[in-house]
């Protein structure tokens, strides 16, 4: 019996060990999955929260107005770390849902909005989008970041009453929020075919440095009016 016992004890305290070795390992797991999912860089961020458009597509992301605006950033002198949190496809609703973890992982001093186009496109109630907005809008300052609402235009096939309707939920929505607006980041390419991919929608790499060029002024007013604007050479 005594024997038995021993045995069981020993069993007992080898689960125990193994049982306290899993508990260090998943612990450590978790601490390196928080520590790589924590922006370690200490410049300050400006996040693009994009569809296609800002997600360079059918394109080479490296010629994506994004990427441009990164480069004119460093050009000028200013410690600003670009992230561009944009995938083709995505709607207000799908920018909502993955800004909070944006916000909190990189702490923005700028969150510039380009969504809204595919909710157009798939023509959505407009309040829906609206809210959506708001909803970005919000949690951004709530997070202490500035905000650039950059707005998109529809083809016209869509209807005169939706098309206006929809240009002004960007104009409407800038106001009752009070934050910058570019009012469509496309405007001095939309109407140039040779600027325009095959589709209509999207702008070529030609196209990518004037789109930077619409960004870029607005940015720098932003940066400037809230003091933030702080060049890397000190």
């Amino acid at each position: 019996m005594f024997s038995i016992s021993v045995i069981h004890m020993s069993l007992s305290l080898k689960r125990s060990s193994l049982i306290n070795v899993h508990v260090i390992i998943v612990l450590l797991a978790s601490l390196c999955l928080f520590t790589s999912n924590t922006y370690a860089n200490k410049s300050p961020v400006i996040i693009v929260l994009g569809d296609s458009i800002s997600a360079a597509y059918g394109i080479e992301p490296s010629h994506g107005w994004v990427n441009l605006f990164q480069q004119r950033i460093h050009q000028k002198g200013y410690d600003y770390d670009v992230i561009n949190a944009s995938v083709s496809g995505s709607t207000t609703g799908d920018g909502l849902g993955r800004l909070p973890a944006l916000l909190e992982n990189y702490q923005p001093a700028i969150v510039i909005i380009e969504l809204g186009g595919n909710d157009g496109l798939r023509g959505y109630p407009l309040n829906i989008m609206r809210n959506n907005l708001q909803k970005i809008i919000t949690l951004s300052h709530n997070s202490h970041a500035q905000v650039l609402l950059v707005g998109i235009e529809i083809p016209p096939n869509y209807g005169r009453r939706y098309t206006d309707q929809f240009r002004q939920v960007f104009r409407s929505v800038a106001s009752e929020q009070a934050v910058a607006l570019l009012p469509f980041i496309l405007e001095d390419v939309a109407t140039q075919s040779d600027l325009m991919q095959g589709d209509g929608i999207h702008p070529t790499a030609k196209a990518q440095p004037l789109i930077v060029d619409s960004v870029w002024p607005h940015i720098q007013r932003l940066l400037t009016k809230n003091g933030l604007l702080k060049p890397s050479n000190g």
